[in-house]
């Protein structure tokens, strides 16, 4: 499997992510949120491995701007992930999975000790 970036292209997050994916040889594909969605099987599969409250950013913009009756019907992994699916801004970005691994957010030191560098 390669590895693939998912995100949007304005997020500074995102941007530092993959300028750290080019700039240390890593091939990788982006996948656009925003453009591109995300599918069912592809969310669900994140929330097998990683938690729910990892996934779902509850200290961002969009979470903070949900109605407070939507944010109460998330409390499992899946109303979670009709939520993410509805709403692809609440996911932490970035997520980047692939060859075995699977990760929500970013810093330099993760990355380095998830995919190496070239």
């Amino acid at each position: 499997m390669n590895k693939t970036l998912y995100g949007i292209p304005n997020c500074d997050t995102v941007k530092k992510a993959r300028t750290w994916l080019l700039d240390n040889g890593v091939d990788f594909s982006f996948h656009d949120f925003k453009k591109q969605g995300l599918d069912r099987a592809t969310a669900a599969r994140w929330l097998e491995t990683l938690d729910w409250e990892t996934l779902v950013n509850r200290k961002g913009t969009t979470w903070r701007n949900l109605p407070i009756d939507r944010k109460a019907l998330v409390v499992d992994k899946a109303s979670a992930l009709e939520l993410m699916l509805e709403n692809t801004s609440v996911i932490k970005r970035p997520v980047l999975e692939g060859d075995g691994l699977l990760s929500v957010g970013f810093s330099p030191d993760a990355y380095t000790r998830l995919v190496g560098a070239a």
